[in-house]
C-alpha cells in the first residue's frame, strides 16, 4: 500500500493529465462516469425498494458503490472525485482556470450520462421490477421528492460529508497496489455515505430525473418535483461537494502531506 505522501505526488501528476485532455475527450469520459454512477444508483434503488425496511437500506448502500468502482477501474472523469484537483492547483502543477475548466466540462458530462440512464430506466420500464416487488413506483417518486424537499443548509452539510467520504475513497483506491485493495478502498467509504443519507450531486442527477421520467412513462403524478426544485437541491449539494472534497480533503491532506 502506498503512503499518503506517495499518493499526494501521484495525484499531482494525475491532475496535470486530467486538465490537459481535449474538451471532447474530457466530456465523453465524464458522460461515461455519470452513467456509471447512475447505474450504481439504479441498482441501489431497486435493491432498497425490493427488500424494504432496514435490510433494504443496507442492501442499497452495498450496491451503490458499484458506480464509483467502475469509475475508478475504467479511469473516467467524475466531478466529485475531481474536486481533489485542488491538490494539483495548490502545488502549482495546474492553474485555477484549468481546474475550473475541468470541473465545468466534467460536471456537464456527468449530468448527461446520469440523465441518459434515468431516461433509459424509465422508458425501458426497468422500474417495473420495483412495481412488482413494492406494489407501486412510490419508492422512486419518494426519493426524488425527499431530495427536492431538503433545506439548503441540509443540502450543503450533507454534500460536504458525502464528498469527504467519496474523495477518501478515491484516495484509498490510489493508495492500493492491487485490484482487491482498490475495490475495498472504494467500496467502504461510499457504502458509508449512502447508509448515512448524504448527498452526492452526480447521483442526484439520476435520482431526481428518474422520478420525473418514471412518472411520465407510467402516466402517474409526482408532486413537488420541478426544474426549480431540482436546482434547489443540486446547486447547494454541488457547493457542499466542493467544500468537502476540495477544501476539506484536498486542501487538508495537502497541508498534511505535501513535502513543502
Amino acid at each position: 500500500m502506498r503512503t499518503s505522501k506517495e499518493v499526494m505526488e501521484n495525484y499531482m501528476s494525475a491532475g496535470q493529465a486530467k486538465v490537459s485532455m481535449r474538451t471532447g475527450k474530457m466530456f465523453l469520459s465524464a458522460v461515461f462516469a455519470g452513467a456509471f454512477i447512475a447505474f450504481g444508483a439504479l441498482g441501489s434503488q431497486i435493491a432498497g425498494a425490493c427488500i424494504g425496511g432496514t435490510a433494504g437500506r443496507i442492501a442499497s448502500a452495498c450496491v451503490f458503490p458499484v458506480g464509483l468502482i467502475l469509475v475508478v477501474s475504467v479511469g473516467v472523469e467524475l466531478f466529485t472525485g475531481n474536486c481533489l484537483l485542488l491538490i494539483s492547483c495548490l502545488a502549482g502543477r495546474i492553474t485555477a482556470a484549468q481546474m475550473l475548466r475541468n470541473w465545468g466540462i466534467v460536471y456537464l458530462g456527468n449530468c448527461c450520462g446520469s440523465v441518459l440512464v434515468a431516461l433509459g430506466a424509465a422508458y425501458g420500464h426497468t422500474f417495473g421490477i420495483i412495481r412488482g416487488a413494492a406494489g407501486s413506483l412510490q419508492p422512486v417518486y419518494d426519493t426524488a421528492s425527499s431530495k427536492c424537499g431538503l433545506s439548503v443548509g441540509d443540502d450543503i452539510i450533507r454534500g460536504i460529508l458525502c464528498n469527504i467520504l467519496v474523495c477518501l475513497a478515491v484516495w484509498l483506491a490510489m493508495a492500493a497496489t492491487d485490484a482487491a485493495g482498490k475495490l475495498a478502498g472504494t467500496f467502504l467509504p461510499v457504502m458509508l455515505f449512502v447508509l448515512c443519507g448524504f448527498e452526492h450531486s452526480v447521483a442526484n442527477m439520476y435520482f431526481i430525473p428518474a422520478g420525473v421520467f418514471a412518472a411520465q412513462a407510467s402516466g402517474e403524478a409526482i408532486f413537488g418535483v420541478t426544474l426549480a426544485a431540482f436546482l434547489h437541491n443540486l446547486i447547494p449539494v454541488t457547493l457542499g461537494n466542493i467544500l468537502g472534497g476540495a477544501c476539506v480533503v484536498g486542501g487538508g491532506l495537502f497541508l498534511l502531506f505535501h513535502k513543502k
